[in-house]
């Protein structure tokens, strides 16, 4: 069965703090409604403790944060295993952050 990425992009946000616990309850609520086809994911930290790495000419050159500033940021991911992208979309919709920002999905290549 293909697998999707659903990448999510909302407000820069630290997901950790207890401010957030109201939005991290529905996620795990999300999490369980469909852990039959969840097959990883992962919140991200928020994007000033990002480390950009470049190599440039064989030297490996890193910069604090992110690669850009915008409104909304890669704040986290799940792999889906559907049967098709419509599934991925249904359930992608039904994520959180979809509601707040954007989720993108995206078809996944095996690479293992």
């Amino acid at each position: 069965m293909p697998q999707y990425a659903a990448i999510i992009y909302s407000p820069d946000l630290d997901w950790s703090q207890p401010e957030q616990a109201e939005t991290t309850a529905k996620y795990a609520a999300f999490g369980e409604s469909v852990a039959s086809i969840i097959r990883g994911g992962a919140a991200l930290y928020p994007t000033a403790t990002a480390t950009t790495v470049r190599v440039t000419d064989g030297e490996v050159v890193t910069s604090d944060g992110p690669y850009a500033e915008t409104k909304e940021v890669l704040s986290g991911f799940y792999l889906f295993e559907c049967t098709d992208l419509d599934e991925a979309v249904a359930v992608a919709a039904r994520i959180p952050g979809a509601a707040m920002g954007a989720v993108e999905v995206r078809p996944v290549i095996p690479m293992m």
